[in-house]
């Protein structure tokens, strides 16, 4: 089935591309959230007739985005969960609570922004991808504890092991520089 993108999905095409999808993609996914319209004769002249406006919200919502990307650098969420001795967690963690604990910090999100491979099922620090836009992405720290005395911990001895690397790089770089 060929459809006409309203706007940019990653890994298919930019707004405007006429691009051929599995029908069930485009009739489940696409047609409903108002990502594309049906290729034909009419809904290709529809669109030209609405593509600067398509254009203008689109840098309007990207522009938003971005602003929100800038306050959210630098972002760690803290999700406390039971685990066993062995840090193996007693059920997992879940973009729904990913998206629970940026929403306690202050930032509006919906579960389909927040990318997972997998869910987390170890105690850890870890890095999860948030897309604002389809064009604007952030990375924010995620560390799973059982405890918040316990992150806090995790994240003391995770910057002295940064600050160790950092000095033995440096200190590297110094004998390399000598030879």
């Amino acid at each position: 089935m060929e459809v006409i993108l309203l706007e940019r999905i990653e890994r298919l095409g930019q707004m405007g591309d006429i691009v051929k999808v599995k029908p069930g993609y485009a009739r489940n996914y696409l047609l409903p959230q108002a990502k594309a319209l049906r290729s034909s004769k009419e809904n290709l002249a529809l669109f030209e007739s609405r593509k600067v406006q398509l254009e203008a919200a689109n840098l309007k919502r990207k522009q938003e985005a971005e602003q929100v990307a800038e306050k959210m650098n630098g972002l760690k969420v803290v999700i406390i969960r039971q685990a066993a001795e062995t840090g193996q967690l007693y059920g997992s963690v879940t973009g729904r609570d990913v998206r629970d604990a940026v929403r306690e910090a202050g930032f509006t999100i919906e579960r389909r922004q927040v990318v997972l491979d997998q869910p987390f099922k170890e105690i850890g620090d870890y890095k999860v991808r948030i897309i604002l836009h389809p064009d604007v992405d952030q990375t924010i720290s995620v560390a799973v504890a059982r405890s918040a005395e316990e992150a806090e911990r995790n994240a003391k001895a995770a910057a002295k092991a940064a600050a160790e690397a950092a000095a033995a790089e440096a200190a590297a770089a110094e004998v390399v520089a000598e030879a």
